[in-house]
């Protein structure tokens, strides 16, 4: 089915910060899967994770338990301080959890509270309940009528967010960055006053880490910066490193789920479990996640020094989870399609807005690639206006 315009080119392969199309030339990738692949294109450890874990156990069912899962939730728990965690497939069925886990807390422990803080021009998923809680332009139309209960609220504006709390309030759920909006953050004191509000009122404060989770912005998780722990944190994307898991984590005391609650087919999958627990062996191994700050700083300020060439304002977003504005409309489409066709080997970025480039490298893109991305989006800037 076509369900997205995507340029007619096969790939067939990649590695690391590249891939190659079934011609042979080879792009250099700033875009790995939309934040998916933590550690590039078929890192040798994810992959020996795989084929040893596919040599032993792929499925059991959700019914039984299997060791890897067991594993992979001690880890996420641990990492986290959440209690609890349940394993799913994707970042928008891990935020559907989310949802369902905080209308049956509101069921049973807020007198049938059911409604859920959002905001405008988050992004949570897409399925119905998560297109509902997104705040994507659109959305409240596409696939009408939507699931009640997502009032909207603005992003690092506190008031907005209390004007909107009632009777029927059980929580607060958002982004750290608001990532398809184009990379806009949740201020560090705005995520504190959220914390304050919720745990005042008794209110669940939900936190989607679906594309900032597992080292994107520098720390393991995008909303330790501000120093606070929600009650419930979904994680997708780069949890499994190119393979499709994700999780819900939420505090004991939060937990209400009975049987029949919540399931799913590949809940807990051996395989992807294997998967996910090399990529945070890598991940949270020393060094590891501030050495990618370093590199990540050092880019950052190649953007910025682009920025101001352009006269547009310095790079949103934080680690490698980056956008840079471009004013002119639709000029970061008309870039991003000049960089991937460029002569000799392409560049892929993903226009994320009109006037928004996004740039999401793998964590251990290096020092070379990245100076190299930058020598060709500075080459491409002044050629494409």
């Amino acid at each position: 089915m076509s369900f997205t315009q995507r340029p007619s080119v096969v790939f067939t392969e990649g590695r690391g910060s590249w891939l190659q199309d079934s011609q042979g030339r080879r792009y250099l990738d700033l875009v790995q899967g939309w934040a998916v692949n933590t550690l590039g294109h078929a890192p040798e450890t994810v992959a020996q994770a795989i084929a040893a874990q596919a040599g032993r156990l792929l499925h059991v069912g959700p019914g039984l338990h299997n060791a890897p899962a067991i594993a992979l939730a001690e880890r996420l728990t641990a990492l986290s301080g959440l209690g609890r965690c349940f394993l799913a497939s994707s970042g928008a069925e891990a935020n559907e959890g989310a949802i369902k886990l905080a209308r049956k807390f509101g069921r049973k422990k807020r007198g049938g509270a059911h409604e859920i803080i959002t905001f405008r021009n988050a992004f949570h998923g897409r399925t119905l309940a998560t297109m509902s809680a997104s705040g994507k332009p659109g959305f409240d139309t596409l696939f009408a009528p939507q699931v009640p209960g997502f009032p909207k609220a603005t992003l690092n504006d506190i008031e907005s967010v209390t004007s909107l709390i009632g009777p029927g309030t059980v929580g607060v759920m958002l982004e750290s960055i608001q990532g398809e909006a184009g990379v806009i953050e949740a201020q560090p004191e705005f995520l504190r006053a959220l914390r304050r509000v919720c745990s005042e009122l008794g209110l669940l404060l939900i936190v989607d880490e679906v594309q900032t989770g597992i080292g994107r912005t520098g720390p393991l998780f995008a909303h330790q910066r501000a120093g606070i722990v929600p009650d419930v944190m979904t994680l997708g994307k780069g949890l499994g490193g190119g393979v499709p898991i994700a999780a819900l984590l939420a505090r004991e005391e939060v937990c209400c789920f009975e049987p029949g609650d919540q399931g799913g087919t590949y809940t807990g999958n051996p395989l992807v479990c294997a998967a996910a627990l090399a990529v945070l062996d890598v991940v949270t191994a020393p060094g590891f996640l501030s050495d990618m700050s370093k590199r990540a700083a050092r880019f950052r300020e190649g953007l910025d020094a682009l920025a101001r060439r352009e006269g547009a304002p310095a790079c949103s977003g934080q680690g490698l989870l980056l956008a840079l504005e471009l004013p002119q409309p639709g000029r970061a489409q008309r870039v991003a399609d000049a960089l991937r066709e460029r002569a000799g080997e392409g560049l892929l970025v993903n226009a994320v807005r009109p006037e928004r480039l996004r740039l999401m490298p793998a964590l251990n893109a290096s020092e070379a690639d990245l100076s190299l991305a930058l020598q060709w989006l500075d080459d491409m800037l002044r050629r494409v206006n």
